[in-house]
């Protein structure tokens, strides 16, 4: 197919010719590629690698890129190429598998709508943002869908601007005339989880059923899993995790999390948590022959996930959320009418309001959970972040009440 007919094969286009080399430098001459409206497609090719650079975890560069429209196998080459920095891990880190393109929400993604009609997107102004907007939710997407989608463009063209590549940001526009406001009455659509369903989701993970000679090794990595998620951790984060981030600082253990924008920030294990990791780690150290301890600093120079697959590797987030799925699944009456929505957001989105519902201070859970607004940056000050300062207790103790009850 041409891309004059189909004007987004021109990414996977830039994507083969561009394979294999060690930066997206500007092709050679004779080598060009053609991007409908776009005279040096390279250049604006280099321009997207130069924003994407900025972010260290390689699950949010793909998010991203995805969002706007280009193809995951085409950032996977950035990453490749070295032309994407660091990518916090290994090339799976916060990866996932992101949702194949074949809705009309991904043809009507940024790149995509503006190749469909020659324009260059650095030529872009409000007027054609709004259009696109518009025709966004006349094919069906939601508010929080058109939100995130806006979100993303004004960063890209925010770096654009920053750079000097393009005199303003075409997507910095007015959202609440847009009707794109973020509001408190604005309901969420992730499920609302109990303590006690998260002791069962516990319970059910330590029970999941596996007839290999690892069955004990999967079962005390998907506790820690749920474990871990009960601590408010993005999954992005937890994938991204080394065991060199697990640490004792204080005389308490905690992780060191690298979190959205490149902010690091210390999440406090309960004993809930600690338990299941040190299981865990001890159970895989058994089964790989290993001698290293469960829980150790930050001295060594290798890269070993915390959480990995039988083979060592790291796991994505679409492993971890397929293995919830399970877990929901086994778990029972008590996740019935919601095993099929659990997610990895979901635990998340619980340990916020089981702490509030605990009377936590609301400062100290936007810290544990890395909500970067002005009004919490101070909270992010690690001399002030101390086992007072966390909500993570409060939680684990609503999950073990909720375990003692429901065994009365």
């Amino acid at each position: 197919m041409s891309s004059e007919s189909d004007p987004l094969a021109v990414f996977e286009a830039l994507r083969a010719e561009l394979d294999g080399r060690r930066t997206p430098a500007r092709l050679p001459a004779g080598e060009e590629i053609a991007w409908p409206g776009v005279e040096e497609p390279a250049e604006l090719q280099a321009q997207i690698a130069d924003w994407l650079s900025q972010y260290a975890n390689a699950g949010t560069r793909r998010t991203y890129a995805y969002a706007l429209g280009l193809p995951p196998s085409w950032v996977d080459a950035l990453d490749r190429m070295g032309g994407a920095g660091e990518t916090g891990g290994s090339a799976g880190a916060g990866g996932g598998r992101p949702p194949r393109g074949v809705g009309v929400l991904h043809q009507l993604a940024w790149f995509r709508w503006c190749a469909a009609r020659g324009m260059d997107p650095r030529a872009a102004t409000g007027r054609e943002v709004k259009v696109w907007l518009h025709q966004l939710e006349a094919a069906g997407a939601e508010k929080r869908t058109r939100q995130r989608m806006l979100s993303t463009l004004s960063a890209f063209y925010g770096h654009l601007t920053e750079t000097g590549v393009v005199p303003a940001n075409p997507a910095a526009l007015n959202r609440a005339r847009l009707g794109l406001g973020r509001t408190s009455r604005d309901a969420s659509p992730t499920i609302r989880l109990t303590a006690g369903q998260l002791r069962a989701l516990l319970d059910a993970a330590a029970e999941l059923p596996n007839r290999t000679r690892h069955r004990f090794l999967y079962a005390r990595r998907a506790v820690a899993i749920v474990a871990l998620l009960t601590l408010g951790l993005r999954v992005s984060e937890l994938v991204g995790l080394d065991r060199d981030s697990l640490v004792v600082s204080g005389g308490e253990p905690m992780l060191r999390v690298l979190g959205k924008g490149g902010v690091h920030r210390e999440v406090y294990l309960t004993d809930l948590a600690a338990t299941a990791l040190t299981d865990y780690l001890a159970e895989r150290d058994t089964a790989a022959q290993a001698t290293a301890p469960a829980l150790r600093g930050r001295t060594s120079a290798n890269r070993t996930p915390l959480i990995a697959t039988r083979e060592g590797t790291r796991c994505s987030r679409f492993d971890i959320n397929t293995l919830l799925r399970r877990i929901a699944v086994q778990a029972g009456p008590a996740l019935d009418d919601v095993a099929d929505r659990i997610h990895p957001h979901a635990l998340r989105h619980a340990y916020v309001t089981i702490a509030l519902e605990q009377d936590a201070r609301i400062q100290h859970v936007q810290a544990d959970v890395g909500h970067a607004t002005i009004s919490t940056t101070q909270y992010y000050d690690r001399g002030r972040r101390t086992r007072e300062t966390t909500a993570a207790d409060l939680v684990a103790a609503a999950i073990r009440a909720a375990g003692a009850n429901s065994s009365d």
